[in-house]
């Protein structure tokens, strides 16, 4: 049995990346930072229990009510997002949905991101339902991480036409800079990683009766600060590298962006630090991890790709060196 009108709509979608894509995978991943630095309003405000139940707000109400005050509008408002991430997300897949054979990567990648959405959702409720649980907001960010990540990817392989896409090419990255890249990207991973610890024994609970995860917070940030050392020599010796080897300039201006978001949020965390841990730049810290992460990834991305990057003609089945 065939429906026309199903018919019809196939007809409809892209066959190859256009703009709309390129468009809504940007939106993925800014909506996924987007939605880190609205979960940190709601920790920093404590308005962590400003909906003291999940799915609903209050055990009579979906929405906030004027009982909830200024914190449920925050978490409520927290909650709505996910709504415009779902729909950002289903746009995506559905504009991928007609090349979903021949990018195979995009679609696989668009599905992996709305998956990630109903399990933050579940984490979020298991966190009300616990209470705040240190740990299980600590692994809420985690996977927020993750997410921005996979969005990170959907972006980069967005930028590439079908026939881009099938091309093959040597690594923009020689074998050195490559493993700097990826000793980049792991030490990244653990600072962010040990830097949720921090936050988990720090005085932000999202509510004054939150429970902390009892370590010595002096501790754990020192731990959290040795990982960040080995980054920032990591990405100088990286910069370092591709400047020498004459890289690609894609690469060289991903290093860049890498190495500025790095001193940036270097700067943000030992001055919160010594201030000890004023909002707005605890705030901006959380921005600062999912900035780390993408510039992280799109870095390594770059470099280690064996697809053409941006600005290069490569000819599919070829492979070559990009200086």
């Amino acid at each position: 049995m065939t429906f026309p009108a199903l018919s019809r709509v196939r007809e409809t979608l892209p066959r190859t990346t256009t703009p709309l894509v390129r468009r809504l995978a940007v939106a993925s991943l800014a909506s996924q930072i987007a939605i880190v630095v609205t979960g940190g309003a709601v920790r920093l405000t404590a308005s962590g229990l400003g909906c003291p139940e999940w799915p609903r707000c209050t055990p009579d109400s979906i929405v906030t009510t004027p009982e909830m005050g200024f914190h449920g509008v925050i978490e409520f408002g927290n909650r709505l997002l996910t709504f415009v991430l779902v729909i950002i997300a289903l746009a995506m897949i559905g504009a991928v949905l007609g090349l979903r054979r021949e990018r195979k990567d995009l679609f696989r990648l668009s599905v992996g991101l709305f998956l990630g959405i109903p399990a933050q959702a579940v984490i979020g409720g298991i966190t009300v339902w616990t209470g705040l649980n240190p740990w299980v907001v600590g692994l809420h960010f985690v996977v927020s991480m993750v997410l921005v990540a996979l969005a990170t990817v959907l972006v980069d392989r967005a930028r590439l036409t079908t026939e881009e896409y099938r091309a093959r090419r040597a690594p923009a990255a020689p074998p050195l800079l490559r493993r700097l890249l990826v000793t980049a990207t792991v030490l990244t991973s653990v600072a962010i990683l040990l830097g949720v610890v921090v936050t988990g024994s720090g005085p932000h609970a999202g509510d004054h009766g939150a429970a902390r995860n009892g370590l010595d917070a002096l501790l754990v940030t020192r731990l959290h600060a040795l990982p960040v050392y080995l980054l920032v020599v990591t990405v100088a010796l990286a910069v370092v590298a591709a400047y020498r080897a004459g890289v690609h300039r894609k690469l060289r201006r991903a290093l860049v962006m890498l190495a500025l978001v790095v001193v940036v949020q270097g700067v943000i965390g030992y001055t919160q630090h010594f201030l000890h841990l004023p909002v707005a730049l605890v705030a901006l810290h959380m921005l600062g991890a999912s900035l780390l992460m993408a510039a992280a990834v799109h870095a390594l991305y770059t470099g280690t790709t064996t697809k053409p990057l941006p600005g290069t003609t490569v000819h599919a089945g070829v492979r070559e060196t990009v200086a």
